[in-house]
């Protein structure tokens, strides 16, 4: 709890630093009078991406709903619409660094295993990258196709309810085969090497926005044996390796354009607040999903999914 709240206010004075050196710079930081993305578009992103990243309710969903509300898509060419898209998967960088924050003693561990000095973390290591293994063949090339077909309101409410009814049924099945409510199974020390692999299978559905990375691999962590928490934890490492990967392939493919529409102030400043909320979010994810499991966040996909349809409809 200590080290968690020296990390959080490390994250702060950060981002009190970069504020006041963005804000103070004013006028000589735009490229622009008028901004793609602006303080407050980054701010509200930062905030959406880092409540949602790890939580099982979709972060790529909830940033393309964000998207449409704030930004109207249908008023960007192409070219401003790939610099926003692939915005939205960058600004994951602040909420990767919170995790490897949070994280740091597994992640040291998995190190220290490679270089044959920590047998249970070169165990997990192996596991991490064979549940990773997946998104690397599938990624890239379903890449384009999703973005450009299942990017929208319509595909992400769906999506939303489709995996609300798979955690319903995952949770159910957890209490049933574990005999009690209490948070019992397997820690990550046990998962195996194959289960780790189905893991990774299942992280891939996800690539659909909407269906939640955090949710499928927390899921698969369900039928995997784990407990609640250590399937949340394993889900947490398995992003960091997928969200790195993610965000640096985005920026690699379309760091042109996020350089030529896009300033740099209001990028990192939705980075850093990102980071911020995903720390804040990740810690209260741990507690409360190994007290009361996936029934929350069931009944808010199953909500918002039925009312972005309806708002679909009617407008």
């Amino acid at each position: 709890m200590r080290l968690q709240s020296k990390i959080i206010f490390k994250f702060v004075l950060a981002l009190f630093v970069f504020s006041s050196i963005s804000f103070g710079q004013g006028e000589e930081i735009k490229q622009s009078n008028n901004p793609l993305i602006s303080y407050g578009d980054a701010m509200v992103f930062g905030l959406v991406e880092g409540v949602t990243e790890f939580l099982p309710i979709s972060s790529t969903g909830h940033l393309i709903l964000t998207n449409e509300w704030m930004l109207d898509p249908s008023s960007l060419n192409e070219v401003e619409k790939d610099a926003v898209n692939a915005y939205l998967i960058v600004i994951q960088a602040g909420a990767i660094l919170a995790v490897a924050l949070l994280y740091s003693r597994r992640i040291f561990a998995v190190l220290l295993g490679f270089l044959g000095l920590d047998p249970v973390g070169k165990k997990l290591g192996f596991n991490l990258l064979a549940a990773f293994a997946p998104a690397v063949v599938l990624g890239p090339l379903l890449d384009r196709w999703i973005e450009s077909l299942l990017f929208g309101p319509v595909p992400v409410s769906v999506a939303l309810i489709v995996g609300a009814l798979l955690m319903f049924w995952a949770e159910k099945r957890k209490r049933r085969v574990d005999g009690m409510d209490g948070d019992t199974g397997k820690t990550i020390e046990d998962l195996s090497l194959k289960n780790a692999l189905m893991i990774g299978g299942l992280q891939c559905v996800a690539m659909c926005p909407g269906t939640s990375r955090s949710m499928m691999t927390i899921v698969g962590g369900y039928f995997a044996g784990l407990s609640r928490r250590h399937a949340a934890e394993f889900s947490f490492l398995l992003g960091l390796i997928t969200l790195t990967a993610a965000a640096g392939y985005k920026a690699l493919t379309k760091g042109q354009a996020l350089i030529e529409n896009l300033e740099y102030g209001p990028m990192l400043f939705g980075c850093l607040i990102a980071g911020i909320s995903a720390a804040l979010s990740v810690h209260w994810l741990v507690g409360y999903l190994s007290k009361h499991g996936l029934g929350l966040f069931v009944w808010y996909r199953v909500c918002l999914g039925v009312f972005i349809i309806f708002y679909t409809v009617l407008f």
